[in-house]
């Protein structure tokens, strides 16, 4: 109980100060609650507005793929640079220190491998996501997949709707088949999708065009880093999708596969938050690479 023998009066009102509305620095999160809002502010730096995740969730597909045969080797050691980890649960309470301390982007869908047909997934139990205290989801979407288009689709549905409820975030991502067209028109439509049924974020692809791909999706587009490449070319990547407008990058192979993964982390994190160009980055990467 407060000690009423000293209870002072206000005296500091303010009054002729308007008050700070603190717009809020992720895109379209303006509404949200404060709970959404304080998950998304632990994965999109608040002076930036921007986030490098750490994509390492390969294995629910791919196994122990080049770079990933173990998590503790490649991947601990780079939990420092990142802004936010993406990977399964498997993973997170087998190898990932409690004590690690930074957001987490839980892959939440699940169902094959790449033996067989893709994207036939289901959807974790909210329980689950709430159980490990993380502070977003990651469903993928089939979009223009005849055969599982629907399923996913419904899978995020469902996954925003079982989310909303405990103000956890939900990260669409967009998948990528044989025969779908890497064009703004297709990234462009499927992100619209991701987002009007209810992700938080979206992880697509860079392409020509790409700035009107992040000006029709009402959310934060992070860009995924695909396959291998040198360097040089994934920091050119980087740097083109940050001045068309991506509010960061999720990448995995472009970082964990490098010959040098702290390096290009570190050189990735000075493109996205610190507004180095691509030439800059690779100046940094080199540099850090001969220490």
């Amino acid at each position: 109980m407060a000690d009423l023998d000293d209870l002072r009066e206000g005296n500091n009102f303010g009054l002729g100060i308007a008050t700070d509305t603190q717009t809020f620095h992720v895109k379209g999160a303006g509404n949200l609650p404060w709970g959404m809002k304080d998950r998304l502010s632990r994965i999109f730096n608040p002076e930036t507005g921007r986030t490098v995740m750490l994509a390492f969730d390969h294995g629910f597909i791919m196994g122990p793929t080049s770079g990933l045969e173990r998590i503790d080797l490649s991947i601990l050691p780079l939990i420092e640079h990142t802004d936010c980890l993406m990977c399964t649960r498997g993973i997170l309470q087998s190898v990932v220190p409690p004590n690690t301390n930074k957001p987490v982007c839980l892959r939440s869908d699940a169902g094959t491998t790449i033996l067989t047909e893709l994207n036939n997934n289901v959807v974790i139990d909210i329980q689950e996501a709430i159980r490990m205290n993380v502070s977003a989801m990651a469903i993928m979407l089939s979009i223009g997949d005849p055969a599982f288009e629907a399923r996913t689709v419904a899978n995020l549905f469902h996954a925003a709707d079982q989310a909303s409820r405990y103000n956890i975030p939900v990260m669409g991502v967009t998948a990528v088949g044989k025969d779908m067209a890497r064009d703004a028109r297709y990234f462009g439509l499927a992100s619209r999708v991701c987002a009007e049924n209810g992700a938080n974020i979206v992880k697509t692809y860079y392409c020509e065009g790409f700035e009107k791909v992040v000006a029709a999706c009402p959310v934060p587009i992070v860009i995924a880093g695909g396959k291998k490449l040198p360097e040089k070319e994934a920091l050119e990547l980087c740097f083109h999708a940050i001045s068309d407008g991506a509010s960061g990058v999720d990448m995995g192979r472009n970082i964990f596969q490098s010959s040098h993964p702290a390096a290009m982390i570190q050189a990735i994190h000075g493109v996205v938050h610190n507004g180095l160009t691509s030439d800059q980055g690779y100046e940094l990467f080199n540099d850090l690479s001969s220490k």
